[in-house]
């Protein structure tokens, strides 16, 4: 028997196009409307944000008075901030604001969000209602009448009186008129008891209820489950308002009726920047300021992000 082979071979059907190939110029439409869709943020971005940011970097390395060309001169303008004692006083008076003012802004905001977390009647008007200083706070306006209740002869001075406190006003007084800013801010705690408020609700009920089993009081069940609950809101808080504090300038501004006194008792390290970049025309000296605030802040949100390895604690697989 013979075998014959068949030798035209069998012809080779074309494969249809796979759905990756017919989608792909259904992606690339979708990309590029993300992109259009995009298109203002990343403008906006470029010429409002990073362009500045660049430019203020070179400037931070010129002499540059907002009239005449900029000059290089390296690094003369960080060399010259650390021999002037009004930077140094400024730097003194943002540390002592962000040390005393971020903890009691914090402390009360915790223990309003505790106070808020248990049922209670009308419990959505006190939340709205604490919160609304935080909404308003930052506003010119307020800054305004908050110097006017702590003038001399003003609504604190009289309570001061009445309670046998024969102190002034805290407006004037060099002693006194930061704890007056501090006060301000600590009065704005509604945002971060809003986000305690978030973590509170997340701590389940299961482990109180284990802890009263165990006779442990309202002390030991805050300490040993709640704190450790919220560790991760109590760090985010905390990074929150520590930035914010390095930043404050419009209360300060406003309240010190613009000259951030008396005898700089107020001079927070924007409020000196800003007197230098357009008061005294000296953008370079200036815009090596703002790199050095953005230097500090860095540092602190490092140091921030090293101890929480030591105090925060995650749920498994949620870091």
């Amino acid at each position: 028997m013979t075998l014959v082979k068949d030798s035209a071979p069998a012809t080779r059907k074309a494969r249809p196009a796979g759905p990756a190939t017919a989608r792909r110029p259904g992606r690339r439409r979708e990309n590029l409307a993300g992109y259009l869709f995009m298109s203002p943020w990343i403008a906006g971005f470029l010429l409002l944000t990073a362009g500045p940011m660049v430019a203020s970097l070179y400037f931070a390395f010129t002499d540059y008075n907002l009239f005449n060309t900029p000059k290089w001169v390296g690094f003369d303008n960080f060399t010259r901030m650390f021999d002037d004692p009004r930077w140094q006083k400024s730097v003194e008076v943002t540390a002592k604001y962000v040390v005393i003012g971020t903890p009691l802004k914090l402390l009360l905001a915790l223990g309003v969000a505790l106070l808020l977390a248990q049922s209670r009647r009308g419990q959505s008007f006190y939340r709205a209602a604490f919160y609304a200083p935080s909404l308003i706070g930052a506003s010119v306006s307020v800054g305004f009448v908050w110097r006017s209740l702590f003038s001399d002869g003003a609504v604190v001075d009289r309570t001061q009186t009445f309670l046998g406190f024969h102190a002034g006003g805290w407006v004037g007084n060099a002693d006194r008129v930061l704890y007056c800013l501090v006060a301000l801010t600590v009065w704005q705690f509604g945002a971060p008891m809003v986000i305690f408020l978030a973590g509170l609700k997340q701590v389940p009920r299961e482990l109180y209820e284990a802890a009263e089993m165990d006779g442990a009081g309202p002390f030991r069940k805050f300490w040993n489950i709640t704190l450790p609950m919220i560790s991760p809101v109590l760090f985010f808080n905390v990074l929150l308002e520590t930035i914010h504090s390095f930043q404050i300038f419009g209360s300060a501004y406003v309240v010190s009726n613009t000259y951030c006194g008396p005898v700089d008792a107020t001079l927070v390290y924007t409020c000196y920047l800003y007197q230098q970049g357009f008061k005294n025309a000296q953008m370079g000296f200036a815009a090596a300021m703002a790199w050095m605030l953005l230097l500090a802040v860095a540092m602190v949100t490092a140091v921030l992000f090293w101890s929480q390895k030591k105090w925060v604690h995650y749920e498994e697989g949620a870091r």
